[in-house]
């Protein structure tokens, strides 16, 4: 079958281990179902792959993808979901000590076809269409959680959320005005700004820039380069949210300081579970909100929607069509 995938690592140039072309078809096990792809977003994580990060080099060749919406061996639309939990864990799946994420361990969903135990699949709404709900599982999901679970946000509170642009920080926008929530982006680019005011953000700022007024809490996914700004701009007894580090994990000042006489809590948050997926499908369905997909593209010019994320010429979700 056709299928997009990693056969090395290359730390520096991570689009030099990409490949575009055959893979064998998946057979599904006892308990497993097999989805015919019909959309599947890029993801960081798919970089983050071809880097060799989170995954062992004995599992190569690996079809990248964590995102997908397609149809069911009936025919069902579906929205799969990308963490895959051991068969026995009850509970949040974010939590099994044991889980691992489409692509780390089971081949992804760049291909016709994917196969997940089949609890990992919902109902994919006749009111999104194949593109925006592959956008759902990972970044969509991943803002959901930072927002209204690990970040418990109301209606009323003021968010500040770094690096507008990306598909997270796009999820993040539109989430939290769809939640009540008073929206503060910043970004280095104007144009960016000026587009994430149109997606419903409150105020704008340049990165770096001091804010008018202390946040209630960060949606924070850059790492390094923002960190500082981020504890800087919470109030005292804020929350900051971090399910990321794009720029880098090794920060040169970690402000502990601050954390400790302002009593600001650092929550970390990681992807989502099933439940929680289906209450943001519900959400959008209740508002009317939708994920913003900057491109589609076929699959076979995967490279090309990856080439856009390594550079950052993106505003919002890059999907792949079947």
């Amino acid at each position: 079958m056709f299928a997009v995938y990693a056969d090395s690592f290359h730390p520096e140039d991570p689009l030099a281990g990409l490949v575009v072309g055959e893979r064998p078809e998946p057979v599904a096990p006892d308990g497993w179902a097999t989805v015919r792809v019909k959309a599947a977003s890029v993801n960081h994580h798919d970089l983050w792959t071809l880097r060799g990060v989170g995954i062992k080099a004995e599992r190569l060749p690996m079809i990248l993808g964590c995102d997908a919406s397609g149809l069911d061996e009936d025919g069902n639309e579906v929205i799969v979901h990308a963490v895959i939990a051991d068969p026995d864990w009850a509970g949040d799946e974010t939590l099994d000590p044991g889980r691992s994420l489409l692509t780390e361990v089971h081949q992804g969903t760049f291909a016709e076809q994917v196969v997940v135990p089949r609890r990992n699949v919902i109902a994919k709404p006749a009111s999104l269409s194949f593109a925006e709900a592959a956008c759902l599982p990972t970044a969509w999901l991943t803002a959901y959680r930072m927002l209204f679970v690990q970040g418990r946000m109301v209606p009323g509170e003021s968010v500040l959320i770094q690096g507008a642009g990306g598909g997270m920080a796009t999820a993040l926008t539109v989430l939290a005005r769809a939640g009540g929530l008073k929206v503060i982006t910043t970004s280095r680019d104007e144009a960016k700004l000026a587009r994430a005011a149109e997606l419903g953000a409150h105020e704008t700022h340049l990165a770096g820039t001091r804010l008018p007024a202390k946040v209630d809490a960060v949606m924070e996914t850059v790492g390094r380069a923002t960190w500082e700004h981020s504890v800087r701009s919470l109030r005292p007894g804020g929350r900051l949210v971090t399910s990321g580090a794009t720029s880098g994990p090794k920060l040169e000042d970690a402000m502990l300081p601050q954390i400790f006489f302002k009593q600001l809590s650092v929550i970390g948050s990681t992807m989502g579970t099933r439940a929680e997926l289906a209450a943001l499908v519900d959400l959008l369905e209740a508002t009317g909100t939708r994920p913003l997909v900057d491109r589609e593209l076929p699959m076979e010019r995967a490279r090309e929607g990856l080439e856009a994320m390594v550079t950052g010429d993106l505003f919002g979700k890059i999907v792949l069509t079947r």
